[in-house]
């Protein structure tokens, strides 16, 4: 998965705070898997031959689903993916069939093989707050699953082509008011809610765009599709997606994939603040050891510090030219500001082998590459994240036991995500969760746990933890890599070989070992030699 994707796959993970502000940036867009747009014929009049009729489109029955061609687009490229699309029709509310119903945007990637294998692999997209159909358009990370399995993607209610959760007329007002604003107040944050709230009621009741009910409607499009057993692929927030259905469907399942993984027991929020402190320290402990980068930045946590609290005291405008654009940009450069982005660059080994360098520079006054990254970085996560989904899901799930963490007062990030979801989650509606939504997955399916050593949102310990419940798996350590590693290195073909052979115990999987943190950059050629 390239390395746009692994950042949008985030959202398990992406502070609320940022989730809020792209949720009320984010355009809304339509079906991602329709098909493409035909030019408009020259009239009639105009032209020396006849008018021909367009051809028919194509369609695909699969099981009593009728799918039409369409092509995926991938984001921020002009690239595209073959596949079969359809809307599956389901009630809002699972429990008043007779009231509003809404339609689930679906893809299906046909295997390239003349009779592929009969179970059918469903990829699930991160956030919460991502639709598949956009996070996975491209097909490298699972090119050669398509050798003997169909691939499904569903946007999950909420996400993409699936009734959004959308508030287009708010985001408009905020970017006229605000096109800089950052880390809200939580007067702001609650006026910013509410109006996007009552935007999105006009359409929609947000207590049904949980994960609960999301794994009945891949249920019943699973049903739809006839009845095939699915090979999950979560990704981040996909892997709770996973662990639900496996507790709800464990017989419609044929192996899972989780990818960078929360466990069921996790209150999403309260380990963010520990976890990206831990990967800082990891990275920047290699820059300690090498000669070159420890005499250019001597220690970049302490430097890290000690910028954050001179911005405690003295919050300044600074100046930089968009990286996109060209453009002067000016941000009032706050110390939460600050550790979004760092928290931000800590995602994946490219961009955290830039830390070093980029926080040095701030020291010394220039901002331009922290800043400018960032601008690169939530521009490309601005479209994929639906913040209305992801408030659904966390304030229905995770949000009334959300509580501050003491011992992370003195951390990068302290209570900040904390403070922020709970100002959120004190407006945006409650859905149901069932008694056991939070009990440990036990299972006896085989499942391939993928955990990236520097991970700052989901580490290696929550794999670990899921491990302790499963009797037929096995779990992944990728060296020097962070959050989400579906696409890194040899993974495609290992998953490839799980997929087609899914024993966790004789998978082969040393091709992994080449993996290794990125070399922090000296300067802006790159590392020492």
């Amino acid at each position: 998965m390239k390395s746009r994707t692994i950042l949008r796959v985030v959202l398990l993970t992406l502070c609320a705070a940022v989730l809020v502000r792209q949720y009320l940036i984010s355009r809304h867009v339509g079906h991602a898997g329709g098909a493409r747009s035909v030019p408009r014929a020259v009239p009639a009049a105009l032209s020396s031959a006849p008018a021909e009729k367009p051809p028919p489109p194509r369609h695909w029955q699969l099981g009593t689903l009728s799918l039409t061609s369409c092509e995926l687009p991938h984001l921020l490229s002009g690239a595209t993916t073959a596949a079969w699309c359809t809307d599956f029709d389901v009630a809002e509310n699972p429990a008043q069939p007779g009231g509003r119903h809404i339609g689930l945007h679906l893809a299906v990637i046909r295997s390239d093989a003349a009779k592929p294998d009969a179970d059918i692999v469903a990829l699930l997209a991160g956030g919460p707050g991502e639709a598949a159909t956009r996070a996975f358009a491209d097909t490298a990370v699972y090119a050669g699953v398509l050798r003997h399995h169909d691939v499904l993607l569903l946007d999950q209610r909420g996400t993409g082509g699936s009734h959004p959760l959308s508030c287009r007329k708010t985001a408009e007002a905020l970017r006229a008011q605000s096109p800089e604003s950052d880390v809200p107040s939580p007067d702001e944050t609650a006026r910013r809610v509410a109006g996007c709230l009552a935007e999105v009621q006009e359409e929609a009741d947000p207590r049904y765009y949980t994960t609960t009910i999301a794994v009945e409607d891949l249920e019943k499009v699973r049903r739809a599709l006839g009845a095939p057993r699915f090979d999950l692929i979560g990704v981040s927030y996909g892997t709770r997606v996973a662990q639900q259905y496996l507790m709800r469907h464990s017989e419609a399942v044929r192996s899972a994939v989780l990818d960078s993984p929360a466990p069921n027991q996790l209150i999403l929020g309260e380990g963010f603040a520990a976890s990206l402190d831990s990967a800082l320290r990891r990275d920047f402990a290699d820059c300690s050891a090498a000669p070159a980068c420890k005499k250019a930045f001597n220690d970049p946590m302490q430097t890290l510090h000690e910028l954050r609290d001179g911005l405690r005291a003295n919050p300044h405008q600074v100046t930089f030219r968009d990286p996109r654009t060209f453009e002067p940009v000016s941000r009032m450069l706050t110390p939460d500001l600050l550790v979004g982005v760092v928290r931000l660059f800590a995602y994946e080994p490219e961009t955290a082998a830039l830390l070093p360098l980029s926080i040095d520079a701030a020291a010394r006054g220039d901002f331009a590459p922290l800043l400018g990254q960032q601008r690169l970085l939530a521009a490309d996560l601005a479209g994929d994240i639906n913040g209305g989904m992801g408030m659904s899901v966390i304030c229905s799930e995770d949000a009334d036991d959300l509580r501050a963490q003491p011992q992370d007062a003195g951390t990068m990030l302290g209570n900040l995500l904390i403070e922020q979801i709970k100002a959120q989650c004190a407006l945006w509606p409650h859905g149901a969760r069932p008694a056991d939504f939070h009990a440990p997955l036990r299972s006896d399916k085989p499942i391939l746990i993928l955990s990236g050593a520097r991970d700052p949102v989901t580490p290696p310990e929550y794999g670990d933890q899921i491990m302790r419940g499963l009797s037929n798996a096995r779990h992944l350590l990728l060296k020097g890599q962070g959050h989400a590693v579906l696409g890194r290195g040899c993974m495609p073909k290992v998953i490839e070989q799980f997929i087609d052979n899914p024993d966790p115990g004789k998978l082969d999987a040393g091709c992994l070992d080449r993996l290794g943190p990125m070399p922090a950059f000296v300067d802006f050629n790159g590392a020492a030699p």
